[in-house]
């Protein structure tokens, strides 16, 4: 049976798009494959690490009929990147095996047995059904990403905390040290649902998520979640536990307030950062009224400072902070101009884009 025949670009596309949580090496082998299934005209292709699983339905011709197998899922790709995308490529089915072909070439390869393969255990009650464009959502993760924990023992702070509430999806992401809060307006009025989406969802659902207007639907259940787009279903495990309360970091009423141009601070930022020392990132912010002078120095008695003029009328203050952790937010807002709030040498920073208040990063100092 031909299973399909559709040009190397087009197949290569549908197979990435699941492909993506699919490890080389596993402790189950049947986990490298990708589930393969034929329902008449529709092909259906299914990955799985047993937390993750995703699933794209596509038209790529060949026999009409009934057909499931699987077969090792990065192997297939690399043999397909390495033919034409222009060309014609067909997959058919041989005992037990099966046989790719496009122009003179023919790859003869290796299947497990469909009924083999661990299919996620969908829940069975999930939430209400609520959407939000695609490309609000990939802002929305892009906005906070950056901010997740990446090995932390505390393992709720390894992901992204998804609110539901009202008209309102907020997502926040911190590591301890620093907090990014950012939210988007529903279509819908939903009722209050909190849940923690793991790192490797959130890095897949970037990647899978494009700048299109076309709706995302979103469904949460105890302990997983389900999205729905352009013909992908992606259902995921949730990570458990408390997040820490967020309302509680987000500083109110810092009464030093400057606003400046973001890409002139992150040049400042970035030339400064040159002359801190790789196990130390500390630069000393020194707030003056007209002036923000950003230093840092190193082991080797080096230093550099660099001035900006600002228009600022508040306290005096001079306040040490991670340059990289102002680099990232600064490098994730895409705005012309910042806001940044201080109390003192010894609180938290607010950084938010003026007139916006769907987004919000809260920084913590540093000794210097």
């Amino acid at each position: 049976m031909i299973v399909l025949k559709a040009t190397q670009d087009k197949f290569l596309g549908v197979l990435q798009s699941v492909a993506g949580i699919v490890e080389r090496r596993h402790t189950l082998p049947i986990l490298a494959n990708v589930l393969i299934r034929k329902t008449g005209a529709q092909l259906q292709l299914t990955t799985s690490d047993l937390e993750i699983q995703i699933r794209t339905t596509a038209e790529l011709g060949g026999d009409d009929g009934d057909f499931t197998t699987t077969v090792g899922a990065r192997k297939l790709i690399d043999v397909l990147r390495s033919m034409p995308s222009d060309q014609t490529v067909s997959l058919e089915s041989a005992q037990n095996k099966l046989i790719l072909k496009g122009g003179k070439s023919r790859f003869t390869l290796q299947t497990l047995p469909a009924e083999d393969f661990p299919l996620v255990q969908e829940a069975a009650s999930f939430g209400p059904v609520f959407s939000v464009p695609q490309k609000v959502l990939k802002e929305l993760l892009n906005q906070v990403s950056f901010a997740m924990a990446v090995h932390d023992i505390r393992y709720y702070l390894n992901g992204i905390l998804f609110v539901a509430e009202g008209k309102q999806l907020s997502l926040v992401a911190t590591d301890g040290h620093r907090l990014a809060f950012s939210s988007a307006t529903l279509d819908v009025e939903v009722p209050k649902q909190e849940v923690i989406l793991p790192r490797k969802t959130v890095l897949e659902m970037q990647r899978l998520l494009s700048d299109k207007e076309g709706a995302i639907e979103m469904q949460f259940a105890g302990n997983q979640a389900k999205f729905s787009f352009e013909g992908m279903e992606f259902v995921t495990k949730l990570v458990e536990g408390k997040f820490p309360d967020y309302n509680r970091v987000i500083p109110k009423n810092h009464k030093n307030i400057i606003t400046l141009g973001r890409a002139p601070l992150l040049a400042s930022l970035q030339r400064t950062a040159i002359l801190t020392s790789e196990k130390f990132k500390g630069v000393r912010l020194n707030l003056e009224p007209g002036t923000l002078r950003v230093a840092s120095n190193n082991a080797e008695q080096e230093e550099a400072v660099d001035e900006l003029d600002i228009d600022y009328g508040g306290d005096s203050i001079e306040i040490g902070f991670n340059v990289t952790y102002l680099i990232d937010a600064l490098n994730n807002m895409n705005q012309d101009m910042v806001k940044i709030e201080l109390a003192d040498s010894n609180s938290s920073a607010l950084l938010t884009i003026p007139d916006n208040a769907a987004f919000k990063y809260v920084v913590m100092p540093m000794r210097i």
